[in-house]
């Protein structure tokens, strides 16, 4: 076992009781204030693009002498857009209902006990995430509104980019006049700041959330002695059934393949009826090669397109997170859904049909936290759900699966009122 850092355990500690102070008061403060301080953390990020362009091109210079992937450049770079869109996300959480104390449920007893179950926040969130700046944006206004308090620790690899987000967020809570400790970002990069995390700082950390590859989440996991909210790996299919109408297929699939390979919404294998093989797989596959797309097909698909490469047994259960695809040939839905069982990570799913019946056996018989008919596997994502963003996608069996959003960061309570009653 690695020697604990005291310097770091006195750092984290503190952060964590700071962070408890400020969610005391984040659970009782008026929409207003923490809509003013989103809106203005937005404004900043816009008045500071420049600035934080020039920190994201010192830690992109920096990654690509360390050998980063090109799926983790991908996530790590932004442009004057994606800032626009992190800012955008900012106003879309603002303009979205407070979840805090909004009610569930209620109902009345037959001794007139009323019980009604409303929203609470969680409490302190801590977030750990790797090459992914705008992660700071989102978890720092998804916690924020859900009146929750957060911590973050960003990778090295984004480490100026985060700073440069996470002063935007400390200038939209100081105008709203909000504890600056509501939104902290960790500044030491050391592997110890991590597992101080993972321990739960004392009891001050109720939930960790973590964003990045398959080591960060495995350790997190394996080490965490807090709830966790996370998927291990994005291993997602697209099934294409043989009512599947053939240019929605090839649109479908190679969007989901294509539009960026490294979001774990990406399709990662394709599944196709043998009974369209003929008329359905060799377009999709030129679709999808002509965009530079490496193909790994089973025998059935190589018999008909040569020159794909062979499918081992290990890429049908590979995250890619790249230009490359695995397609096997299917005999119906049913075994579609026997292959997604198997080799799946419960993440997303589409199946392109017009057959009602099978799209609602896809539906019912497939447990993965979001499934999709006629649509892009891109499309999982928080923002794209009107969640205003994300704070990451879960795939466990928590309240909290799917994208994880406002609602999800909130637990509940039951309020009970009576008039007297006493039970017998």
């Amino acid at each position: 076992m690695n020697a604990i850092d005291p310097e770091i355990r006195t750092v984290m500690s503190a952060m964590g009781r700071r962070a408890r102070t400020a969610a005391g008061v984040l659970a009782f403060a008026p929409t207003e204030a923490k809509n003013l301080a989103l809106t203005a953390a937005a404004d900043a990020m816009l008045a500071e693009h420049e600035a934080i362009l020039a920190d994201n091109a010192e830690d992109i210079v920096a990654a690509k002498e360390r050998g980063i992937s090109d799926a983790f450049l991908d996530r790590l770079t932004l442009t004057v857009p994606r800032i626009e869109a992190m800012a955008q996300g900012l106003r879309e959480i603002a303009a979205l209902p407070d979840p805090v104390g909004s009610v569930i449920a209620e109902w009345q007893r037959p001794n007139g006990l009323d019980i009604a179950r409303v929203r609470t926040p969680l409490g302190v969130i801590g977030v750990i995430f790797e090459s992914r700046p705008n992660v700071t944006a989102d978890a720092g206004a998804l916690t924020l509104k859900s009146g929750n308090a957060v911590i973050l620790r960003g990778g090295s690899d984004s480490a100026k980019t985060s700073h440069a987000i996470h002063s935007c967020l400390q200038q939209g809570l100081a105008a709203a006049g909000l504890p600056l400790d509501a939104i902290q970002l960790v500044g030491t990069t050391d592997r110890a700041a991590v597992g101080e995390m993972l321990r739960g700082l004392d009891g001050t950390i109720d939930v960790i959330v973590p964003r990045g590859g398959k080591t960060l989440v495995a350790r997190v996991e394996e080490e965490a002695r807090v709830p966790v909210f996370a998927h291990l790996e994005g291993i997602c299919h697209t099934y294409i059934d043989k009512s599947a109408q053939l240019v929605m297929s090839i649109n479908v699939t190679v969007n989901a393949k294509m539009r960026r390979t490294g979001v774990c919404g990406a399709t990662e294998t394709l599944l196709i009826h043998r009974d369209v093989v003929g008329t359905h797989l060799k377009p999709i596959i030129d679709a999808l090669v002509a965009r530079g797309c490496e193909i790994r097909g089973d025998m059935a698909v190589k018999a008909l397109i040569p020159t794909v490469g062979m499918a081992t047994d290990d890429d049908w259960s590979t995250e890619y997170e790249a230009a490359i695809l695995s397609v096997k040939v299917v005999e119906d839905v049913g075994e579609a859904i026997a292959h997604i069982g198997h080799y799946g990570s419960h993440h997303t799913e589409a199946i392109i049909a017009e057959d009602p019946i099978a799209v609602e056996r896809f539906f019912t018989e497939i447990d993965s936290a979001i499934l999709l008919h006629n649509a892009s596997t891109q499309f999982a994502d928080g923002g794209e759900f009107g969640f205003g963003g994300e704070i990451g996608i879960a795939t466990g069996k928590f309240h909290a699966r799917g994208p994880v959003g406002l609602e999800q960061l909130c637990s509940f309570k039951y309020l009970v009122r009576g008039n007297g009653q006493t039970r017998p």
